[in-house]
C-alpha cells in the first residue's frame, strides 16, 4: 500500500483570518466548518494545509511548520513579494540539502518554506528506501 500525500495541520487563533492570509498567497478553500469557525482546508495546486482553530497557542518548538516544493522558487518569490507581506525572507541559495528556498510567516507565527530542488534529477526529502541505512 502506498502513501499518497500529507497535509500539515496548523493550530491557528482565528480560522477566518488565517484562511484569508493563505488566500492572499493563492490558496483557495471550499468553506470554513464550525460555529464559531473552527476548521478550514486551504489548497493550491496539489498542496493542502489544514487550519485548526482553538484557544491553544501555536506551537513554538518548530522551525518550519511545512516545506512546500515548488517548480520555480524565483517566480513564486516575486509573486509573494508583490503582495508586500510583512514576513517574507529573501531566497536562500546553495543550501547543503540541494534546495533554494524562502520562508513566509503566517499570522500565527507558522514558518512555511517554499523550495525548489536545484540538482537535476534530485528530489530533496525523497530518498530511495533501498538506500536507507540499516540498523
Amino acid at each position: 500500500m502506498s502513501m499518497l500525500r500529507a497535509m500539515p495541520v496548523l493550530q491557528v487563533q482565528d480560522v477566518v483570518a488565517s484562511a484569508a492570509f493563505y488566500e492572499r498567497l493563492g490558496f483557495f478553500h471550499h468553506g470554513v466548518w464550525g460555529d464559531p469557525p473552527g476548521f478550514c482546508i486551504v489548497q493550491r495546486d496539489g498542496i493542502s494545509i489544514a487550519l485548526d482553530g482553538g484557544d491553544a497557542p501555536a506551537p513554538t518548538n518548530q522551525w518550519w511548520a511545512a516545506y512546500v516544493y515548488v517548480e520555480d522558487v524565483t517566480r513564486l518569490h516575486a509573486e509573494f513579494s508583490a503582495l508586500e507581506l510583512t514576513d517574507l525572507t529573501e531566497i536562500r541559495r546553495g543550501n547543503p540539502y540541494g534546495c533554494d528556498d524562502f520562508d513566509v510567516i503566517d499570522p500565527d507565527g507558522h514558518r512555511i518554506a517554499f523550495g525548489q530542488d536545484m540538482e537535476p534529477g534530485a528530489s530533496a526529502g525523497l530518498a530511495d528506501p533501498a538506500e536507507a541505512p540499516s540498523e
